[in-house]
């Protein structure tokens, strides 16, 4: 690894005592009758506001799991998980997120199916009807608010599903593998859609992926997961400018942050050498 590389692996790093999210400790246990499975132990991570962490692993390695405790989905079995210094134990105010399936609901319109949340809040849906409209021109979907989702393709889907997860303007925003189930081409696309979105609002956002150039294209810090059990192998500061265009991979420094990340997966024995 470089020596810019070896700088990378420790810049950033983030007193939790000012950090917006906490991880301190954390285990997670599933007990059933066939015996205990340890999703996760001892994981540690800090998280500033605004930043935009990727949590990089392959199946198996806990980054969903981590992703739904942070959520307040499922609960710790030891450790803790603060946001704003409060310790989370359930769904926390003005968090969105986003899932690998899109979950419309396909007898609801486009426009529809992302005034949902409002619903759930049992707010005034005609308060935030242009906010939704607006989110859609954002993703260019204003010529798609009446249509349903079965009329769309998957990329169009997921694009609704993010206006969804951005309609109430959330300060942190969960991303579970969202665009993993896409073509090549419409991931690029989301990609660059996400940044500018990104760039723009400034969120917090948490971004699961098994996809090695989408977490170094979308990231400020790339938090590897190892397996057997799910832990923080290693946290890398990437270091390139923004925004960020695709032409930004065929560069020597993004090769260079790619190229470390592989090595590490070929350490711990997840990806073949010379993959």
């Amino acid at each position: 690894m470089s020596a810019l590389l070896e700088s990378h692996r420790t810049a950033g790093a983030v007193d939790s005592a000012s950090a917006f999210i906490t991880v301190e400790g954390v285990q997670k246990t599933y007990r059933s009758a066939r015996g205990d499975f340890t999703a996760l132990k001892d994981v540690n991570l800090a998280v500033r506001e605004g930043e935009f962490i990727s949590i990089l692993g392959s199946s198996g390695c806990g980054k969903s799991t981590l992703l739904k405790c942070v959520a307040g989905l499922q609960p710790v079995s030891d450790g803790e998980i603060r946001i704003r210094g409060q310790v989370v134990t359930e769904p926390p105010e003005g968090a969105g997120m986003v899932f690998q399936r899109d979950v419309l609901l396909d007898w609801r319109t486009v426009i529809d199916n992302v005034l949902l949340p409002v619903e759930f809040a049992r707010l005034n849906k005609a308060d935030w009807r242009e906010r939704a409209l607006e989110l859609l021109r954002t993703f260019d979907l204003q010529n798609f608010a009446d249509r349903y989702p079965w009329e769309l393709s998957g990329g169009m889907r997921q694009r609704v599903a993010i206006c969804r997860g951005l309609l109430m303007r959330p300060s942190l925003l969960l991303m579970d593998e969202p665009f993993g189930a896409l073509d090549a081409i419409t991931r690029d696309e989301l990609n660059l859609e996400m940044e500018r979105v990104w760039e723009r609002d400034r969120m917090t956002v948490l971004f699961v992926t098994h996809s090695i150039a989408e977490a170094v294209f979308l990231a400020d810090r790339v938090v590897v997961m190892a397996r057997e059990p799910g832990r923080v192998h290693e946290v890398v500061q990437i270091d390139l400018p923004r925004p960020r265009t695709l032409a930004l991979r065929e560069t020597p420094a993004f090769g260079a942050y790619t190229g470390h990340l592989r090595t590490v997966f070929e350490t711990l024995g997840i990806m073949r050498r010379g993959a």
